[in-house]
């Protein structure tokens, strides 16, 4: 166990050395996004699996029409045979689809189920979709909470993304397991960040979990990519991955920034106790 401890602390030492990352889509932009934690390297995996799949169906698709214009033409084939029926092939090409659907399968379920929830997480976010901003809580600490808002076209600074910055970031510790609780309040919306492979729709009325872990000191991008209303393109997230210590900086600092003043504490307190024990039941 010490030397797991050891190794766990080397990795987090070494995901804090490296250069900071931006997780952000790039123009003219290829393929997925790079991979800023654990999810993203499944789904990452999983795609690659996908993608050679169809490669391989695509070569076969495309030489066995070329061999069927060159063998069955009317020049080569002057009288087509009248033969209806082939039981080995129509076997074959009834089962090869069910066991290349299996080959998907399987790895698709298990990602699904690994994405579904967080096991021994190191802290909980609540997060509330509203028309057209984040809500973000931390009943784990304090319960405070923030809205992110995104900033005009007008207000953008230099070296910052257009239609993807907001005034207040999520801001969490890099290299910890971050339980996410979604929830909504008007219409569906949905919590996506492509670099740290998470998404999550937030529903009125339910409450959804999942989780993610940047295994990166960096800035991760994403927006709502549910048809949410007319302001549906411009929500967008930022999530902000630091060292624990300027995390625990930030959350003292935080607590203070956005204390509440409307004698609302009591209910709040009972709400995020609500959460985690729903996190706590679903384990």
């Amino acid at each position: 166990m010490a030397f797991l401890g050891l190794v766990a602390a080397g990795g987090m030492a070494l995901a804090q050395d490296q250069a900071p990352m931006v997780g952000a889509p790039i123009p003219w932009g290829m393929g997925l996004q790079e991979l800023g934690g654990p999810i993203k390297d499944a789904i990452s995996s999983f795609n690659e699996l996908v993608f050679w799949i169809i490669v391989v169906i695509t070569i076969f698709v495309a030489i066995l029409l070329a061999w069927v214009m060159w063998r069955y033409n009317e020049k080569a084939n002057p009288v087509p045979s009248q033969s209806s029926h082939n039981t080995p092939l129509e076997i074959a090409w009834t089962v090869i689809p069910v066991l290349i659907l299996l080959v998907i399968a399987v790895p698709s379920f298990r990602l699904i189920y690994y994405q579904d929830r967080a096991r021994d997480a190191d802290l909980t976010i609540n997060v509330t979709g509203h028309q057209w901003y984040w809500n973000y809580r931390f009943p784990d600490h304090g319960n405070f909470a923030f809205d992110s808002r995104p900033i005009p076209d007008e207000e953008i600074k230099a070296g910052q993304m257009r239609s993807l910055e907001v005034d207040e970031p999520l801001v969490v510790p890099v290299g910890r397991t971050i339980r996410v609780m979604t929830q909504g309040v008007d219409v569906i919306h949905s919590f996506f960040v492509p670099s740290l492979g998470v998404q999550r729709y937030t529903i009125p009325g339910r409450t959804l979990e999942t989780w993610m872990r940047a295994d990166r000191v960096g800035t991760f991008y994403g927006q709502c990519n549910q048809i949410c209303g007319v302001n549906h393109w411009f929500m967008p997230i930022v999530v902000k991955a630091v060292p624990q210590a300027e995390f625990d900086a930030w959350v003292a600092s935080a607590r203070t920034r956005f204390a509440r003043q409307d004698e609302q504490a009591p209910a709040l307190a009972e709400a995020a106790g609500d959460t985690i024990r729903i996190a706590a039941a679903r384990q």
